[in-house]
Order: C-alpha cells, then structure tokens, then sequence
C-alpha cells in the first residue's frame, strides 16, 4: 500500500515510517509531498501527519506515532517507550524543553541522528531507508528493558566485562519473547 506524507521528513515522521514497515504494513511504499502542495497526494495512498488527515500531525493529542499506536491497536510496552521518547523530543523541538528525564535526553541524541541523517540524504525515502536500523536497534533495547522490568530482575552486573553479560541476559529475554530475529 502507498503512504503519504509531507518531504523534509524528521523524527516523528521518520519513526512513523518506521512503525508502519515493522507493524503495520510490511510492504508500505512512502510517498512525500511538498509542504503546503498536500493537495497533490495521490488519492489512493494513506495520508499520515497531515493536517486533515486520519492520522494527524503531532499536536496535542500527540504524536503521529502515537496516534498510529492507537489506530492499529499495537499495545507493545517498547513502542510505546519510543513514543514517550518522540513526544519528549517533539516537545524539546517546539517548547525548548531542556533534558531532565532519561527519555528526554534518548530523544535529543535521536534528534541528533535525525538531523544528521537530513544532513547526508537529499531524499526522503533514503532518509527513512537509513534510520530503519536506527529505530530496529532502540526498539530491541527499550523491548528488552521493558521485558526486564516486568520480570523485577535487575540486569546482570559488567563485573569488568564490559557489555557482555547484560548484553546476553537482554538478548536472551528478547528471544524468549520471540521479538527477536
């Protein structure tokens, strides 16, 4: 199926791109529109973070992603990690929030990413096709530690091993969830 959204793509409609590959619709097809030329989307494609649309823009009722965890019921503690981190970033972009919350500051160094990636790539599509394992890579570790945390187990310690051990404990809870490939 063909999704549209407006160019110069960032953040939410980076990650909403994303959610929409990996839980939605496998075989999307994004198609971008210029800001103020919405009108021109084709008709049979799935509008996203457009004014009027289904699926809004961010607004007050939150993110695009949000909204998109909502419309397809996708009831997943790690999405729904993401989405506080989007919306923590979101606010960052137009309230000028300053990082006082871990998902504050996971969302400033996403915005880094995203803005970086607008940096290298001209091209929407190229865009999301580089941030997708941006956003696999976070949701496998917010997954993981949301699968943690309902367990009440605290991660193993390092014990001068760097990664290694939580690494396996995190991989382990993943594969045992089937949430991982």
């Amino acid at each position: 199926m063909q999704w549209v959204t407006r160019d110069f793509v960032h953040l939410d409609r980076v990650a909403s791109p994303w959610l929409i590959k990996r839980f939605i619709d496998p075989d999307a097809v994004f198609v971008f529109v210029p800001w103020g030329q919405e009108a021109r989307r084709p008709a049979d494609a799935i509008p996203f973070a457009l004014p009027g649309a289904e699926i809004g823009p961010h607004d007050a009722d939150g993110s695009t992603f949000a909204k998109l965890l909502v419309k397809y019921q996708l009831d997943d503690p790690g999405l729904h990690a993401l989405a506080r981190i989007i919306q923590a970033g979101i606010d960052y972009v137009l309230e000028n929030e300053h990082p006082k919350t871990a998902e504050l500051q996971t969302a400033l160094g996403l915005l880094a990413i995203s803005e970086g990636t607008m940096l290298l790539e001209d091209e929407d599509a190229a865009i999301i096709a580089r941030s997708l394992p941006v956003y696999d890579a976070l949701y496998a570790y917010l997954t993981a530690h949301e699968l943690a945390r309902s367990k009440g187990e605290p991660l193993p310690a390092h014990d001068g091993l760097g990664p290694t051990r939580p690494t396996r404990y995190l991989r382990a809870l993943l594969t045992e969830a089937g949430k991982r490939g």
